[in-house]
């Protein structure tokens, strides 16, 4: 996994209407990234509808959220229209971004072990330097966690 005051690695993936989006197209603003398993899961769900809750708080600080998981387009966009998203998703079927920022990892569920995204989140500057990594983040509060960061609560 990726730490604090690394340079973000740049990546090219598609969003959910397969438009292609590249990381340093936001270089001058913050970014929230943030992985997650699978569409349409009950965890992934809650982070995301949280997100999209917040999002007009980070809107207004200038911030861009961006949600990555190894999902299709067509899973995405339907993701998306079904609880109204109002923000980036982006398709990684081939892992490229998952892997390079350290979030395909071993897990345990129930005994049994698999690869999967392990649900992190990072903060990346305005100069593409990661600014704060959250590891294993809760999905009711990790949107509340960001914004409580980003006022200087945390």
């Amino acid at each position: 996994m990726l730490e604090a005051q690394m340079k973000a690695p740049d990546f090219s993936l598609l969003d959910n209407n397969g438009n292609p989006v590249r990381l340093s197209d936001f270089t001058g603003r913050k970014v929230v990234l943030y992985f997650y398993p699978k569409d349409n899961t009950p965890g992934c769900t809650r982070q995301a509808c949280a997100f999209a809750a917040s999002y007009e708080q980070f809107k207004a600080l200038d911030v861009v959220v961006i949600g990555i998981s190894k999902d299709s387009v067509a899973s995405h966009l339907k993701f998306a229209q079904k609880y109204d998203l109002p923000y980036i998703l982006l398709s990684d079927p081939e892992l490229q971004a998952i892997q390079a920022y350290g979030v395909w990892q071993e897990k345990k569920l129930y005994g049994k072990v698999s690869m999967g995204v392990v649900r992190t989140t990072y903060i990346i500057n305005e100069q593409g330097i990661i600014e704060k990594v959250m590891p294993k983040v809760k999905p009711d509060t990790n949107a509340a966690e960001i914004l409580a960061y980003l006022a200087g609560e945390q």
